[in-house]
Formats: structure tokens, C-alpha cells, sequence
């Protein structure tokens, strides 16, 4: 198993952040890692979501949502094929600094039997996510 984590405060409080964060329309303009995601906003069902890290290629798959609480953590998880070959579990988490701050948590735990050939693609999608924080950050402190 292998787990990227990024967390950035951010100087607004979850609920900005969150409605930043889940208002899939608006992903386009802002963010540069997750360039569209679509689907209803509830555990249990499926998403589609289209990624491109830095200097990758882009890539489309259809997670399921595992938890969607509002202003706290919203939680999905994809494979590549089949379950046990390349899993991921992708997490964001808005943790309220109860000072008008706000500290988003964004990683994913990846798990299977292709983990370890995936190491320099894993790195690029680390640069993604901390491309994506620091868009977030800048579009929640408007």
C-alpha cells in the first residue's frame, strides 16, 4: 500500500471551502489537477471524474462515493479494471481551526498488485493534488 497526503490551511472557514470544494460545475475554472467530475452527491453512488497531473497524461474513471459529510470529508474509491489490481481510495477533509482558518486534507491511500509500478506516475499525482490545495486555497480566500 502507498499513501500520498497534502494538507494547506486555508484562511476561510469549511463552509466556503466545502462549497467550493463540491460544486462540480465550477472544478473547470479553478482547479488544475481534477479538470471535471459529475454525479449525484451521495454515498453509494458513482462519479465521474477526469484527472490530469503535471506533466501526465489525463485520465477518466468512475469512483464510488464512500462518505459525503458535509463541511467534513467527502471520500470516494476507484479501481483500475478489476478491484485488487489498482485501488484508490481518495480523500478530502476540511478540519475547522475554529479561528476563521481552515485546514484541507487531501490525499488517497492506493492499494493492489500494480502499486509498485505506478511509483513516478504517484509522484506526479502528488504535484496534482498540491496544485489543486493551492487553487482551492486561492478561490475559497476570495
Amino acid at each position: 500500500m502507498k499513501e500520498i497526503k497534502t494538507e494547506i490551511v486555508i484562511n476561510s472557514n469549511p463552509d466556503k471551502v466545502w462549497s467550493i470544494l463540491t460544486n462540480f460545475e465550477k472544478h473547470p475554472e479553478w482547479n488544475p489537477f481534477i479538470k471535471t467530475i459529475s454525479g449525484k452527491k451521495k454515498v453509494g453512488e458513482q462519479l465521474i471524474v477526469k484527472i490530469q497531473p503535471p506533466g501526465g497524461g489525463g485520465m477518466t474513471f468512475k469512483p464510488l462515493i464512500l462518505k459525503y459529510e458535509k463541511n467534513k470529508e467527502f471520500r470516494w474509491i476507484g479501481k483500475l479494471l478489476f478491484k485488487g489490481i489498482f485501488d484508490g481510495e481518495h480523500y478530502f477533509k476540511i478540519v475547522d481551526n475554529s479561528n476563521g482558518t481552515s485546514t484541507f486534507v487531501h490525499g488517497e491511500k492506493f492499494s493492489g498488485l500494480l502499486v509498485s509500478l505506478f511509483s513516478k506516475t504517484l509522484d506526479k499525482t502528488k504535484s496534482g493534488f498540491e496544485l489543486m490545495n493551492e487553487s482551492l486555497k486561492r478561490e475559497s480566500e476570495k
